[in-house]
């Protein structure tokens, strides 16, 4: 199957969608580029899978475009498998997209290896655990070769431990798997090991567009740092300072003074809540033993400044 080549795979512009009368995606513009991958992230209801749906066809557009250089592809959330083998559900997809016979087992064989799922081949898809189900789910979205793939929050549902290996396999394998990706999720840590690019969305609009890494450095708004972390704030040199725990340090140099209102334990230390007259700040800390009600000193090595 031929794809065709240049130019973005996905163009954006304007685009307007209503459900029920109500706004959900209003004036949505952007593209994707032909071996990008794309996270959306959002708080529940920003407009994630509509977004998806519209770009996949199954909703109408109010208002503006959606252009694909190609054919779509659309994993759901919902791995709802048929009563054959792990091999035949693969070929099945690949028969429904119009994949030629002659290409089918190569396909079937490299996805389901990529997603280290070829050992399942020969099971039946009623004898899969939940995470080797979602696994072969994602193959078959692999494997049909599509310009643009969508998955709508592919993770979802599964235990942590499976959840991360699962997104480690994914990373590789949706690079080799169609022009473009576009990947609704809700976990920033699988974005951040996923995608080229990150869209925050609220309330239908796009707020945030930027690699992972310059996203998390600069943030475009107080809005955005809170959704991505920023959990901590102090009135800082006439400014307003945004911080994750990253950017605070108990130093008794530190030039900001405080009180540990909590300490949490965590597997590789503590994280520990300090109240200043400015603000409250989260530090990490390499052990519990801080008492709740001490003094302390803090330092801030980072973080994002706005306007106060």
């Amino acid at each position: 199957m031929t794809r065709p080549s240049g130019g973005p795979v996905l163009t954006v512009a304007d685009l307007e969608v209503r459900r029920g009368g109500r706004l959900v995606i209003d004036r949505m513009s952007f593209t994707a580029q032909r071996g990008e991958v794309i996270a959306v992230l959002g708080p529940n209801g920003a407009g994630k899978s509509t977004l998806l749906e519209t770009i996949g066809g199954v909703l109408p557009a109010s208002a503006g475009t959606t252009r694909v250089e190609g054919r779509v592809a659309t994993v759901l959330q919902t791995p709802g498998l048929a009563s054959r083998s792990v091999r035949a559900n693969v070929d099945l997809a690949q028969a429904w997209f119009g994949v030629p016979r002659g290409e089918r087992r190569g396909r079937t064989e490299a996805a389901l290896r990529g997603l280290r799922a070829d050992h399942l081949a020969k099971r039946p898809a009623a004898a899969l655990s939940g995470g080797e189900r979602r696994r072969v789910h994602l193959a078959r979205g692999v494997a049909v070769g599509a310009d643009l793939l969508l998955l709508d929050e592919p993770f979802a549902g599964l235990d942590a431990e499976t959840q991360r290996a699962l997104v480690a396999d994914t990373a590789t394998t949706l690079r080799e798997a169609a022009g473009a990706v576009i990947v609704v999720l809700h976990d920033r840590a699988d974005a951040w090991a996923l995608a080229d690019r990150v869209l925050v969305v609220m309330e239908g609009r796009i707020v945030a567009d930027d690699g992972p890494d310059a996203l998390m450095q600069a943030p475009p708004s107080a809005e955005v740092a809170r959704f991505l972390g920023y959990d901590g704030q102090v009135e800082h040199d006439g400014g307003l300072v945004l911080t994750r725990p990253a950017h605070v340090r108990l130093d008794p140099a530190g030039e900001i003074e405080g009180t540990v209102r909590r300490v949490v334990r965590l597997e590789d230390g503590a994280r520990v809540e300090v109240a200043t007259p400015r603000g409250t700040l989260f530090a990490l800390h390499p052990s519990a033993d801080l008492a709740e009600g001490a003094t302390v000193r803090v330092a801030l090595a980072g973080g994002a400044r706005f306007p106060a």
